[in-house]
């Protein structure tokens, strides 16, 4: 199935961000939270007045989540931090592959036992030198080791199954999770091998019938997979540096795709006028809330 539907969507946000990144929807604020990565820049869009703000980071900030009313945690390439919303004062909470300057954090969702799935990387994108942990509380555990660009974390609506990929490998995993506690109970599986397409598995979510919505970075599209693996539907986005897919609205009935230009020529840039901007699809879905990660 190579044909994909036609984009029917707009640009939410037209800031056009080197890697746009991240993207969790807050239902109880009615504001979606992404990043531009390299930018060290955290962005939020109020989806009822449809307010932009963006707030300047000490850090390459790449995962946020809700704790509660008052604070936020955020993944970065310095460590996991505590924001306050108040004023957006951010303190250092948990540590992260400290003696590894060279890396940073990439993609990571939390599980809905409220513990943290986090994958790291090399900063040049070095073959093998991230990871992937789970962080319950302040307790660190290392999952799966020699992970060069960690992506697709999400998991199913009972938090029973993990799926993952190592972009530079490009086969998007499965593995069965323990869903008490968000801890790997086998070894991963080969879900779908996406080495015969075009682009590469970048950011996932999972909707209410556990079916997969995947960014397919370098493919221009958002693609949905059911639970075995099996290529349901792709939508064409306007930029082919799709990075992250988030699902959005009071009911989570809508979907949204953040992109990037990182890497890219001027003559590509020019090709592609919408290269990091973020879009809504445009196609109804049957989405569901973001965990809040717990302490």
């Amino acid at each position: 199935m190579d044909a994909k539907e036609p984009f029917s969507g707009q640009v939410i946000a037209d800031d056009r961000l080197k890697l746009g990144e991240g993207p969790s929807f807050e239902v109880e604020t009615g504001t979606l939270w992404w990043f531009d990565i390299l930018g060290c820049t955290l962005y939020d869009y109020h989806l009822k007045d449809r307010r932009l703000s963006k707030h300047t980071l000490p850090f390459h900030g790449t995962v946020i989540a809700r704790v509660d009313d008052a604070r936020q945690m955020i993944a970065s390439d310095q460590g996991l931090f505590i924001r306050q919303r108040a004023d957006g004062q951010i303190t250092p909470f948990v540590a992260l592959e400290s003696d590894q300057p060279g890396n940073r954090s990439n993609d990571g969702r939390v599980h809905p036992s409220g513990a943290l799935w986090i994958g790291t990387m090399g900063r040049k994108a070095e073959t093998g030198a991230g990871a992937i942990y789970h962080v319950a509380g302040t307790k660190v555990t290392k999952l799966f080791s020699a992970i060069s660009i960690p992506n697709a974390i999400c998991f199913s609506p009972d938090g029973s199954v993990g799926y993952f990929t190592d972009s530079k490998d490009n086969r998007m995993m499965r593995v069965d999770v323990d869903p008490r506690t968000g801890l790997p109970i086998g070894a991963p599986s080969v879900l779908v091998d996406g080495r015969n397409r075009d682009g590469v598995f970048d950011g996932s979510v999972v909707d209410m019938d556990g079916t997969i919505w995947n960014a397919r970075w370098g493919g221009g599209s958002v693609d949905r997979y059911k639970a075995d693996g099996t290529l349901l539907a792709r939508y064409d986005v306007p930029a082919q540096q799709v990075t992250c897919p988030a699902f959005v609205g009071e009911n989570h009935d809508r979907l949204i795709v953040t992109s990037a230009w990182e890497g890219m020529s001027t003559e590509a840039r020019h090709a592609d006028p919408l290269a990091g901007a973020t879009f809504e699809l445009g196609v109804a879905v049957r989405g569901k809330p973001e965990p809040s990660f717990k302490f």
